[in-house]
């Protein structure tokens, strides 16, 4: 007889050895296992929801990324002129020419008028992002403002020659590189990126954030850009904000100036319902918003992804609204054409000036108060650390 003592089956009156798994037992491996089967159950489910979420984020990502047009012609044009272009002077800060196109190209933009097989940069924004990203300076260049276009290859291949004409034939002549070239040109300042928009573009942006408000002086009843509204305080449809920040003939003055103006303030209004709103931070209201800011998109090769865009604003959600700026260059009527523009000197430097070295810039409007009294009641001039420039904020209201 052996002297070590059997295991359970083999002890007289012993039943069968437990089966791990197979029902409840005095050991509890029956209920370990199910709980095992029970997690590993949960676990694939998760692992599963995780792929589908994965899957349809990276389907959103790819929809999104796409829908960006890298605009790879002009990208060759810029480098092959890169020795000619002025040199960035601070790290960190970002110029971004934004162009709104007035092509009539495709079914949508075909209804603003016939196509001519050109087009012309309808609005310029020289858009100058500091670099600790404490401000944006958004710098309207008027389209009629008399500058010196250089040579630029044309959309057939020829090469047209240097000329002095008008701000928007530039992008006529040779699209958005010779846009570029020829801001870059006036302003002795580099343009990092570009971003060229069409008419259908601008009116899906703000149809996704569920409109503009805009306060109205008097009513309007334009037929040319097909507007009619009340006065007071109004919420702009994408089609109505196209139409109000294109009008020329029936408001303010008739100029290209009161348009501008109109411009500015609409896009401060734009900006200030974005970030003013849950619409960065809510990804059901941010994707329409994503898709239509994508959508008609042509932009450098470096700017055409979502990550490249991410990487570019990722800090102005920081800036305070008082501290996004729009302002117009600064101009007087052309000596050689009362209908056209050119610099006003020395202001026009000076702004330059200060977006080169990323030095601080300020707007304030003609009500604003430029004086303030001393103790003796005499008026003084208002000390300023930078010049003022005439425009406005984000912040501002208006209707006052």
């Amino acid at each position: 007889m052996s002297d070590t003592a059997g295991t359970p089956s083999e002890q007289p009156g012993a039943g069968p050895a437990p089966v791990p798994g197979t029902g409840s037992s005095p050991t509890g491996l029956g209920r370990t296992r199910r709980r095992r089967r029970w997690a590993r159950g949960i676990a694939v489910v998760a692992a599963v929801v995780l792929v589908v979420a994965a899957a349809a984020g990276w389907a959103v990502y790819m929809k999104l990324n796409g829908n960006i047009t890298p605009d790879e012609a002009a990208a060759a044009e810029l480098e092959r002129f890169e020795k000619d272009r002025p040199t960035a002077l601070v790290k960190g800060a970002q110029n971004i020419l934004v162009i709104g196109s007035d092509s009539r190209h495709g079914d949508e933009n075909g209804r603003y008028g016939r196509d001519p097989g050109t087009e012309r940069s309808d609005t310029a924004i020289l858009l100058h992002l500091s670099a600790g990203r404490s401000s944006a300076t958004a710098v309207s260049i008027p389209r009629d403002l008399m500058v010196h276009v250089p040579g630029c290859r044309r959309p057939d291949g020829s090469r047209s020659a240097p000329m002095f004409t008008a701000f928007n034939s530039a992008f006529e002549l040779g699209g958005s590189a010779c846009t570029v070239r020829t801001v870059e040109k006036l302003t002795d300042i580099r343009v990092d990126h570009h971003v060229v928009v069409d008419f259908e573009g601008f009116k899906d942006m703000v149809d996704a954030v569920d409109g503009v408000e805009v306060c109205l002086r008097e009513p309007i009843d334009d037929k040319d850009a097909k507007l009619t509204l009340p006065a007071g305080r109004v919420t702009l449809t994408g089609e109505q904000a196209l139409g109000y920040v294109r009008a020329r003939k029936t408001l303010g003055d008739g100029s290209d100036t009161g348009r501008m103006e109109r411009q500015q303030r609409f896009l401060g209004a734009l900006v200030s319902k974005v970030l003013g709103t849950d619409v960065l931070l809510n990804p059901v209201k941010l994707y329409p918003v994503l898709d239509a800011a994508t959508s008609s998109l042509t932009t450098d090769p470096e700017l055409a992804s979502l990550r490249g865009l991410y990487e570019l604003v990722r800090g102005l959600r920081e800036i305070p609204t008082e501290d996004v700026q729009f302002l117009t260059v600064p101009r007087e009527p052309y000596t050689g054409n009362a209908n056209r523009d050119q610099l006003a000197q020395p202001a026009a430097e000076e702004l330059f000036e200060r977006l080169r070295t990323d030095g601080p810039v300020r707007v304030g409007t003609e009500r604003d108060e430029k004086t303030t009294e001393n103790a003796s009641g005499e008026a003084t001039e208002e000390p300023s650390p930078a010049p003022t420039f005439s425009g406005n904020t984000a912040a501002e209201d208006t209707c006052t």
